[in-house]
């Protein structure tokens, strides 16, 4: 896509440009997650500390149309894995911020495969958007697949749904039976407002900042809620979120469980948006679900089986 400088844009606003100027230099600066305000001012010393983690990973480079994408896979202890789960970071975070929650997933016997969206971490371009991620989410994923679930943060988690639901601009869907949701907001058209609040903009300047992110897209924004795409993907869901979240607020997490099927609610208090990542508790209770959710495809294949196959399976 296309780079800004950092040091020209740190403190501005947008709020004297025309509606048109001020709407495509919002676009710019939401495709540079380095320019976001939802980055934390000591980020480069977290992701220092966070690499760390990934040292015993088995790092690949992945080339997608998008961008070289980093990706780090953590096998099981057990010869055969019970499955692969795809793990997903939020917007300006990146794949080592997501190890607290995948090292238990690994433990339980799943092969764990992180990846840094484009635009972040290790992987390549300075710029990204919500369909070039969910392209790279996608691509990733049939690398390794065939997935068992997506476990995504934030942001992460509309880039995956949209990867799962497959629609126009995306080549095709990547097959996943169900995500788990953590800390995500509901509809695109949120995000959006916030960010053009943040940097100033009239009524004029967001319609003409959202009108580019429609067209990259493809269609409304509208169109781009959590509620929506699991609808359309019919993937089960756990969406986990505290109460306490100051950057996406838990009525998204309500929002989200009670208008779809399939979705189960996990609620905390005191974590917060990021910190809910590194808690034990929450680690304990995604496994959990996985399992389980293992645990019943495993009884509906052996009932749906022949009956000597049933006694293969059993015997075995």
């Amino acid at each position: 896509m296309f780079w800004l400088p950092k040091d020209k844009w740190a403190g501005q606003s947008l709020s004297g440009l025309s509606p048109g100027a001020g709407g495509d230099a919002a676009f710019r600066l939401f495709c540079m997650p380095e320019l976001s305000f939802y980055r934390a001012p000591n980020h480069q010393q977290l992701t220092e500390r966070a690499r760390f983690h990934l040292r015993r990973a088995d790092w690949q480079r992945i080339a997608t149309p998008v961008a070289d994408i980093q990706a780090y896979i953590f096998d099981p202890d057990r010869r055969e894995p019970l499955g692969t789960v795809l793990v997903v970071h939020g917007w300006t975070g990146e794949a080592s911020f997501m190890t607290a929650i995948a090292e238990p997933i690994r433990r339980a016997g799943y092969r764990v495969v992180l990846f840094d969206l484009p635009a972040h971490g290790l992987s390549g371009e300075h710029s990204t958007n919500l369909i070039e991620c969910a392209r790279a989410t996608t691509m990733i994923g049939r690398h390794f697949g065939p997935l068992s679930a997506i476990v995504a943060h934030s942001f992460g988690g509309m880039i995956s749904l949209v990867a799962v639901e497959g629609h126009a601009p995306m080549p095709h869907a990547l097959a996943v039976p169900r995500v788990v949701l953590v800390a995500s907001p509901n509809r695109l058209s949120q995000v959006t407002g916030e960010f053009g609040e943040h940097w100033g903009l009239d009524s004029a300047g967001s319609r003409a900042f959202e009108a580019r992110l429609e067209r990259v897209s493809g269609r409304p924004l509208s169109c781009f809620t959590v509620v929506k795409l699991l609808r359309a993907t019919g993937c089960e869901s756990l969406v986990v979120h505290d109460r306490e979240d100051r950057e996406v607020s838990f009525h998204c997490a309500e929002e989200i469980a009670s208008e779809t099927e399939n979705s189960e609610l996990l609620t905390y208090s005191g974590f917060g948006h990021r910190n809910i990542l590194f808690a034990p508790p929450v680690a304990r209770m995604i496994v959990s679900y996985l399992l389980r959710s293992e645990g019943r495809r495993s009884s509906a294949s052996i009932a749906s089986a022949p009956p000597d196959h049933i006694g293969l399976q059993m015997l075995g």
